[in-house]
């Protein structure tokens, strides 16, 4: 059943590189980058995209783990279905 999740996974990331390679063909005009009081070199829009696309996918990955760590420390207690069973419990 895991096969459909990353099926789906990789379908969007595939979909998501089409799309920034068509958009970096139709847009080959150097562009800069500025925050507050920094600036960026001028590069191609393509770049951009990619340097962005690259960062969130890799920054994703490394958080993920994060994530479910904090998920199984702040999850329910589990429970017994049937209490008159012994001391198995199902999950």
């Amino acid at each position: 059943m895991k096969t459909i999740p990353l099926l789906a996974i990789s379908f969007l990331v595939a979909i998501l590189a089409s799309a920034i390679g068509i958009i970096s063909v139709q847009n080959a005009a150097p562009v800069s980058l500025n925050f507050i009081f920094f600036k960026s070199i001028q590069m191609p829009v393509g770049i951009v995209l990619a340097i962005s696309m690259s960062a969130g996918l890799i920054g994703g990955a490394l958080l993920q783990p994060l994530w479910n760590l904090s998920d199984s420390q702040n999850s329910r207690p589990k429970f017994q279905a049937n209490p008159e069973e012994s001391d198995t419990v199902q999950y």
